[in-house]
Protein backbone atom coordinates (compact mmCIF):
# COMPACT_ATOMS: atom_id res chain seq x y z
CA UNK A 1 0.00 0.00 0.00
CA UNK A 2 1.20 3.49 -0.72
CA UNK A 3 -0.42 4.79 2.46
CA UNK A 4 -0.59 3.23 5.88
CA UNK A 5 -3.60 1.30 7.08
CA UNK A 6 -3.93 3.77 9.93
CA UNK A 7 -4.29 6.62 7.41
CA UNK A 8 -7.01 4.76 5.60
CA UNK A 9 -8.78 4.02 8.85
CA UNK A 10 -8.63 7.74 9.60
CA UNK A 11 -10.24 8.55 6.28
CA UNK A 12 -13.01 6.02 6.79
CA UNK A 13 -13.78 7.84 10.01
CA UNK A 14 -14.78 10.97 8.12
CA UNK A 15 -16.45 12.82 10.92
CA UNK A 16 -20.16 13.23 11.54
CA UNK A 17 -22.29 14.10 14.54
CA UNK A 18 -25.03 12.37 16.49
CA UNK A 19 -26.82 15.59 17.41
CA UNK A 20 -30.24 14.64 16.01
CA UNK A 21 -32.05 11.66 17.47
CA UNK A 22 -32.75 8.98 14.82
CA UNK A 23 -35.85 6.87 15.17
CA UNK A 24 -35.71 3.41 16.67
CA UNK A 25 -35.76 0.43 14.35
CA UNK A 26 -39.28 -0.31 13.17
CA UNK A 27 -40.68 -3.80 13.38
CA UNK A 28 -39.43 -5.84 10.44
CA UNK A 29 -36.35 -3.74 9.80
CA UNK A 30 -33.21 -5.77 10.18
CA UNK A 31 -29.48 -5.86 9.98
CA UNK A 32 -29.43 -5.97 6.18
CA UNK A 33 -31.39 -2.73 5.87
CA UNK A 34 -29.17 -0.85 8.31
CA UNK A 35 -25.93 -2.18 6.86
CA UNK A 36 -26.74 -2.02 3.14
CA UNK A 37 -25.14 1.36 2.40
CA UNK A 38 -21.93 0.52 4.26
CA UNK A 39 -21.73 -2.81 2.43
CA UNK A 40 -21.97 -0.93 -0.88
CA UNK A 41 -19.35 1.60 0.20
CA UNK A 42 -16.91 -1.12 1.18
CA UNK A 43 -17.43 -2.93 -2.14
CA UNK A 44 -16.82 0.30 -4.03
CA UNK A 45 -13.68 1.11 -2.03
CA UNK A 46 -12.30 -2.36 -2.67
CA UNK A 47 -12.96 -1.96 -6.40
CA UNK A 48 -11.24 1.43 -6.39
CA UNK A 49 -8.22 -0.01 -4.61
CA UNK A 50 -7.96 -2.85 -7.13
CA UNK A 51 -8.33 -0.41 -10.04
CA UNK A 52 -5.37 1.50 -8.62
CA UNK A 53 -3.76 4.79 -9.46
CA UNK A 54 -3.25 3.70 -13.08
CA UNK A 55 -7.01 4.18 -13.58
CA UNK A 56 -7.87 7.85 -14.26
CA UNK A 57 -8.75 9.77 -11.11
CA UNK A 58 -12.11 11.00 -12.40
CA UNK A 59 -13.13 7.49 -13.43
CA UNK A 60 -12.58 6.29 -9.87
CA UNK A 61 -14.19 9.48 -8.51
CA UNK A 62 -17.36 8.93 -10.53
CA UNK A 63 -17.54 5.32 -9.36
CA UNK A 64 -17.43 6.40 -5.70
CA UNK A 65 -19.81 9.39 -5.75
CA UNK A 66 -22.93 7.25 -5.40
CA UNK A 67 -21.69 4.86 -2.71
CA UNK A 68 -20.27 7.70 -0.59
CA UNK A 69 -23.49 9.69 -0.76
CA UNK A 70 -25.54 6.61 0.07
CA UNK A 71 -23.38 5.68 3.06
CA UNK A 72 -22.75 9.10 4.63
CA UNK A 73 -25.32 11.78 5.36
CA UNK A 74 -23.10 14.51 3.91
CA UNK A 75 -25.54 17.46 4.18
CA UNK A 76 -26.20 16.58 7.81
CA UNK A 77 -22.47 16.22 8.49
CA UNK A 78 -21.71 19.60 6.95
CA UNK A 79 -24.53 21.49 8.64
CA UNK A 80 -23.70 20.07 12.04
CA UNK A 81 -19.99 20.79 11.61
CA UNK A 82 -20.68 24.41 10.68
CA UNK A 83 -23.07 24.75 13.60
CA UNK A 84 -25.71 27.38 14.32
CA UNK A 85 -24.26 29.73 11.69
CA UNK A 86 -25.58 27.44 8.97
CA UNK A 87 -29.09 28.90 9.13
CA UNK A 88 -27.84 32.38 8.32
CA UNK A 89 -26.06 31.32 5.11
CA UNK A 90 -27.96 32.32 1.93
CA UNK A 91 -29.37 29.29 0.07
CA UNK A 92 -27.09 29.75 -2.95
CA UNK A 93 -24.01 29.68 -0.71
CA UNK A 94 -25.36 26.67 1.16
CA UNK A 95 -25.67 24.81 -2.15
CA UNK A 96 -22.12 25.76 -3.17
CA UNK A 97 -20.77 24.66 0.18
CA UNK A 98 -22.59 21.32 0.02
CA UNK A 99 -21.21 20.68 -3.47
CA UNK A 100 -17.68 21.56 -2.39
CA UNK A 101 -17.94 19.31 0.66
CA UNK A 102 -19.11 16.38 -1.44
CA UNK A 103 -16.27 16.92 -3.94
CA UNK A 104 -13.71 17.12 -1.16
CA UNK A 105 -15.06 14.01 0.57
CA UNK A 106 -15.13 11.83 -2.54
CA UNK A 107 -11.77 13.11 -3.81
CA UNK A 108 -10.21 12.26 -0.46
CA UNK A 109 -11.50 8.71 -0.62
CA UNK A 110 -10.21 8.33 -4.19
CA UNK A 111 -6.75 9.65 -3.34
CA UNK A 112 -6.33 7.47 -0.27
CA UNK A 113 -7.77 4.18 -1.53
CA UNK A 114 -5.63 3.87 -4.64
CA UNK A 115 -3.81 0.54 -4.23
CA UNK A 116 -4.54 -2.99 -3.07
CA UNK A 117 -2.41 -5.43 -1.07
CA UNK A 118 -4.95 -8.00 0.06
CA UNK A 119 -6.94 -5.87 2.50
CA UNK A 120 -10.47 -6.93 3.46
CA UNK A 121 -13.54 -5.03 4.65
CA UNK A 122 -15.96 -6.92 6.87
CA UNK A 123 -19.36 -5.88 8.19
CA UNK A 124 -19.98 -7.93 11.31
CA UNK A 125 -23.44 -9.37 12.13
CA UNK A 126 -25.56 -7.76 14.80
CA UNK A 127 -26.38 -4.23 15.87
CA UNK A 128 -25.86 -2.46 19.19
CA UNK A 129 -28.24 0.26 20.43
CA UNK A 130 -26.54 3.64 20.50
CA UNK A 131 -27.37 7.02 22.01
CA UNK A 132 -30.77 8.49 21.21
CA UNK A 133 -31.98 5.24 19.60
CA UNK A 134 -29.16 5.13 17.07
CA UNK A 135 -28.00 1.77 15.76
CA UNK A 136 -24.28 0.98 15.89
CA UNK A 137 -22.96 -1.18 13.07
CA UNK A 138 -19.71 -3.06 13.72
CA UNK A 139 -17.14 -3.46 10.95
CA UNK A 140 -13.49 -4.38 10.55
CA UNK A 141 -10.69 -3.50 8.16
CA UNK A 142 -8.30 -6.40 7.93
CA UNK A 143 -4.82 -5.43 6.80
CA UNK A 144 -2.66 -7.40 4.40
CA UNK A 145 -0.99 -9.02 7.42
CA UNK A 146 -4.31 -10.23 8.80
CA UNK A 147 -4.62 -7.79 11.71
CA UNK A 148 -8.22 -6.55 12.19
CA UNK A 149 -9.02 -2.94 13.07
CA UNK A 150 -12.47 -1.96 14.33
CA UNK A 151 -14.68 0.71 12.79
CA UNK A 152 -18.15 1.24 14.24
CA UNK A 153 -20.71 3.25 12.29
CA UNK A 154 -23.46 5.11 14.12
CA UNK A 155 -26.43 4.83 11.79
CA UNK A 156 -29.64 6.80 11.59
CA UNK A 157 -32.68 6.57 9.39
CA UNK A 158 -32.65 8.96 6.42
CA UNK A 159 -36.01 8.45 4.80
CA UNK A 160 -36.17 4.93 3.42
CA UNK A 161 -32.43 4.38 3.87
CA UNK A 162 -29.93 4.33 6.71
CA UNK A 163 -26.82 6.51 6.68
CA UNK A 164 -23.83 6.95 8.94
CA UNK A 165 -23.85 9.96 11.25
CA UNK A 166 -20.66 9.08 13.09
CA UNK A 167 -17.77 6.66 12.76
CA UNK A 168 -15.85 5.36 15.75
CA UNK A 169 -12.27 4.14 15.51
CA UNK A 170 -11.59 1.13 17.71
CA UNK A 171 -15.14 1.38 18.97
CA UNK A 172 -14.83 4.70 20.77
CA UNK A 173 -12.67 7.37 19.07
CA UNK A 174 -14.91 9.74 17.10
CA UNK A 175 -13.53 12.06 14.44
CA UNK A 176 -16.31 14.54 15.02
CA UNK A 177 -14.34 17.01 17.13
CA UNK A 178 -11.67 17.42 14.45
CA UNK A 179 -14.19 18.15 11.73
CA UNK A 180 -16.11 20.59 13.88
CA UNK A 181 -12.94 22.40 14.99
CA UNK A 182 -11.51 22.72 11.48
CA UNK A 183 -14.70 23.86 9.82
CA UNK A 184 -15.67 26.36 12.47
CA UNK A 185 -12.14 27.81 12.48
CA UNK A 186 -12.31 28.37 8.73
CA UNK A 187 -15.85 29.70 8.98
CA UNK A 188 -14.86 32.17 11.68
CA UNK A 189 -12.00 33.36 9.50
CA UNK A 190 -14.00 34.13 6.38
CA UNK A 191 -17.51 32.74 6.55
CA UNK A 192 -18.96 30.32 3.99
CA UNK A 193 -16.75 31.66 1.20
CA UNK A 194 -13.58 30.76 3.10
CA UNK A 195 -14.78 27.25 3.84
CA UNK A 196 -16.06 26.68 0.30
CA UNK A 197 -12.77 27.86 -1.22
CA UNK A 198 -10.78 25.64 1.11
CA UNK A 199 -12.80 22.55 0.22
CA UNK A 200 -12.64 23.29 -3.51
CA UNK A 201 -8.89 23.83 -3.39
CA UNK A 202 -8.31 20.62 -1.45
CA UNK A 203 -10.45 18.59 -3.86
CA UNK A 204 -8.69 20.09 -6.88
CA UNK A 205 -5.26 19.41 -5.39
CA UNK A 206 -6.15 15.78 -4.69
CA UNK A 207 -7.46 15.23 -8.21
CA UNK A 208 -4.86 17.26 -10.09
CA UNK A 209 -7.60 19.42 -11.56
CA UNK A 210 -7.20 23.12 -12.26
CA UNK A 211 -10.84 23.98 -11.52
CA UNK A 212 -13.39 22.87 -8.90
CA UNK A 213 -14.68 19.34 -9.45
Amino acid sequence: MRLSLARRRSLLALAVLVAMAPPALLKGQDFNQVSAAIQRLYAALLAAMKAGASTPFMQRYNALVGPVNQALDLPYILQTAVGPAWGAIPPAQQASLEKAFQSYTVATYVSQFDSYAGEKFEVLPGLRPGPNAAQILHTQIIGSGGTPHTLDYVMRSAGAAWKAVDVLLDGSISRVAVLRSDFRRLFAKGGPTELTNYLQQKAAALSGATAPL
